[in-house]
């Protein structure tokens, strides 16, 4: 298929476009294969470049013989274009639709973007799984291929870390038993008490009460000699029974002894989409009254959904650095609600998850090698009009989570909050290839690492890297334990209310911060430098005999 196909009205002249806290400008609209273009011969005008694929709806609008597209974007942006022509305007409205929505994922923007940078580190080679597990995993522990194929477990990636005692042939009878296939992994070793985090889906036990031995033994293995374990399911015990009902089920402790389980539940799919659109929809209301808004915002309950993820990443981490006690997570599939409770939880527990490489090896390795199903759950944001199907913001509200214990600790995060909406940007819309696909499976079929370029090759290039580091950061190797009080639990404003409100006071005041850490910086340096030229001036003294000892 050719673009130009799809491209009834390339370019347009006179169009006027109106995007927030800019002012209008008037330009030439072009339509490419992959971007909406609107340059203009204003001076200092700035120009727009709009991926396709970050449109999440567009409405149209006429008034005599003018067009006006309203462009609704996946980052909750919302632009407005004025356009002459009625035949003009329902010709781009129209290209736009289709091209931000094909089906093709190799005619996406990704397999023809050619870096203006210069690519120091190859991004898709930054965190094999091989280095990255061997650094966090200890010596009972092994890299098994059982899922080299992916057939074990199709959303799995090909090397997985498992108890040391444990074979691959025990390890596929477990996978038959936990729906997916997804059996119990490795997720976190906590070096400093051997205790770790596993996590999976959920056994296939069944109305019938279906029993598996080798999934027992795997479970069993984990454990420390005369240690018990806890297994944390995030459904309801009422969903969890439900699900008993259509084959799933929870681990019986007649067969799981020594595993207590602890339901906290944490909402997903339809009611985690509804939530974010309801607080955009109040973000974006200019009209709203100091009471409607903190209504609205209350009605939305994404705040609850925060703390209920960390309330439980939190009962996660206590189980492993208070108690000493090792931990499974799932829910049903263990794709999205588990993986928000293990990577928060060592977010917690993990300094190095704090760095910035350490949080992207962490979104690596939890979230990307872990299967979580991006290109299902990204698909459309808060904007769009369509039936929903598999669409969850649940990576975004990781990063919510994360955001949170930012603000709580704000000096034991190297990266700062522009890192965090960068992910949440490109997680939706990007021109890079590290969040395409559902899983490793799909992006070998597509051959994503030789095809397109890494995100991480990007944010790691020391021009770009310098942007999101935290000038107040101080290097912090202990545990942080957040607060999930309602009035510690803040609206992320920097993300939600980013195109509604002015900000160049505060990054003004943040170029002040980094300007006097720097200066101190080179104070202490000095500082240190004149200490030493003292010493040795004192040194040559008392050889002289100038001073007494």
């Amino acid at each position: 298929m050719e673009f130009v196909e799809l491209i009834k009205t390339p370019k347009v002249d006179g169009v006027v476009l109106h995007r927030p806290l800019c002012p209008r400008i008037e330009g030439t609209l072009c339509v490419t294969g992959h971007h909406l273009i609107l340059s203009s011969r204003q001076k200092n005008a700035e120009e727009l470049w709009l991926l396709h694929s970050g449109v999440d709806s567009i409405e149209k609008k006429f008034v005599g013989s003018m067009g006006y597209l309203t462009v609704k974007c996946k980052d909750f942006r919302i632009i407005r274009l004025d356009i002459p022509g009625m035949e003009e305007c329902l010709n781009i409205a129209s290209s736009i639709e289709v091209l931000s929505s094909l089906d093709t994922i190799t005619l996406t923007y990704p397999f023809f973007f050619r870096p203006m940078f210069d690519v120091i580190e190859d991004g898709w080679q930054a965190f094999p799984p091989e280095t990255e597990f061997g650094r966090l995993s200890g010596e009972d522990w092994r890299i098994s291929y059982v899922n080299k194929e992916y057939k074990v477990c199709p959303s799995y990636p090909s090397a997985v870390v498992v108890p040391k005692s444990i074979d691959d042939t025990t390890l596929a009878k477990s996978a038959a038993f936990r729906q997916g296939g997804r059996f119990p992994v490795l997720s976190y070793f906590h070096a400093a008490n051997g205790t770790s985090i596993l996590r999976s889906s959920q056994p296939l036990t069944g109305p019938n009460g279906r029993r598996c031995k080798s999934d027992e033994q795997l479970l069993n293995a984990t454990l420390r000699p005369g240690k018990r374990g806890y297994i944390i399911d995030t459904r309801a015990p009422n969903v969890a029974a439900n699900a008993k009902a259509r084959g799933g089920g929870v681990e019986p402790e007649v067969h799981y002894p020594q595993w207590r389980r602890i339901h906290k539940p944490i909402e997903r799919w339809n009611a985690l989409q509804d939530s974010l659109v309801r607080l955009v929809e109040a973000c974006q209301d200019p009209n709203s009254s100091m009471d409607k808004w903190l209504s609205k915002l209350e009605a939305s309950n994404w705040l609850t959904h925060v703390k209920d993820i960390l309330t439980t990443a939190c009962l996660a981490a206590q189980c492993i650095d208070r108690e000493g006690a090792s931990v499974l997570v799932h829910g049903s599939e263990g794709i999205d609600t588990t993986l928000q409770v293990t990577s928060l939880t060592q977010i917690i527990l993990n300094p190095d998850c704090r760095t910035v490489r350490g949080f992207e090896a962490l979104v690596e390795r939890e979230w990307l090698q872990a299967g979580h199903p991006f290109a299902d759950r990204c698909a459309k944001s808060a904007h769009s009009t369509s039936k929903q199907k598999f669409e969850a913001p649940v990576f975004l509200l990781f990063l919510d989570c994360v955001l949170q214990v930012y603000q709580q600790f704000p000096c034991s995060f190297e990266f700062n909050e522009q890192f965090l909406v960068l992910l949440f940007e490109h997680s939706y819309a990007s021109q890079f290839g590290t969040f395409l696909c559902n899983n490793e499976s799909d992006r070998k079929k597509v051959k994503l690492q030789t095809k397109t370029v890494s995100l991480w090759s990007y944010v790691n290039s020391p021009e770009m890297l310098r942007t999101y580091l935290n000038p107040l950061y101080e290097p912090n190797n202990g545990v942080v334990w957040p607060s999930v009080a309602p009035q510690s639990l803040q609206l992320w404003s920097g993300l939600f209310l980013r195109w509604e409100t002015n900000k160049s006071a505060e990054d003004a005041a943040w170029q002040e911060v980094i300007h006097i850490r720097h200066h101190n910086k080179e104070l202490k340096s000095k500082v240190t430098k004149l200490r030493r030229q003292l010493e040795e001036l004192q040194r040559e003294a008392r050889d002289a005999n100038l001073l007494e000892e």
